[in-house]
């Protein structure tokens, strides 16, 4: 008999999972946004009974419609994804609630993270490798690992975006400040369809 996870443990996801987890979130969606309901999952698969932090991204026509994630989880990540999914659409300040008008717009981006890792200096953040957090205080700033690289930032302009993102001075990623790093599966509904 294996043993069981530790909480955050983290073993990669199979491809029918990550196919499974987008069908998840992309049901929970229609259906709230439907009904106001929460569609009920039966899941047996292993890495989707994981408690891993998750992010939900939404995209219109390449551009971001919503993103909102939890870094660290105590649910099984399906049930952290279908949250995430349903917050990510209706509860992005950035943004207006989605509306069913636009469900055939959207792809769906999920971002199944890593445990966090603190780091002591910023030189062991690796760009387009790890996502970011900032803690300050009360103050908090999170990239995900994609967010540098499809911006084009190297790891200074990552520093004093999220330092900004954190609502800190841009250059307070010198001072005293905490950060983690952590890595990303991240998929999309775009490398599902043929």
């Amino acid at each position: 008999m294996p043993a069981p996870l530790k909480p955050m443990e983290s073993v990669p996801l199979t491809r029918d999972e990550r196919e499974k987890l987008l069908e998840i979130a992309w049901r929970t969606i229609v259906r709230f946004l439907e009904t106001g309901t929460v569609p009920f999952f039966f899941v047996k698969e292993p890495g989707l009974l994981q408690r891993r932090g998750a992010f939900v991204t939404l995209k219109k026509h390449g551009n971001l419609r919503g993103c909102i994630g939890e870094l660290v989880s105590n649910r099984p990540l399906y049930l952290t994804v279908q949250r995430m999914a349903i917050a990510a659409s209706v509860s992005d300040a950035r943004f207006p609630p989605l509306t069913l008008d636009e469900l055939g717009e959207i792809e769906i981006e999920i971002s199944v993270l890593s445990p966090l890792e603190p780091i002591e200096d910023v030189s062991e953040i690796e760009v387009g490798l790890h996502g970011l957090v900032i803690i300050k205080g009360k103050k908090q700033g999170v990239f995900l690992p994609q967010v540098a690289k499809e911006q084009g930032w190297d790891r200074e302009e990552l520093l004093r975006q999220i330092c900004l993102k954190a609502g800190l001075p841009e250059d307070a990623w010198r001072g005293d400040v905490q950060f983690y790093v952590f890595t990303a599966d991240v998929f999309s509904q775009a490398q599902f369809h043929h």
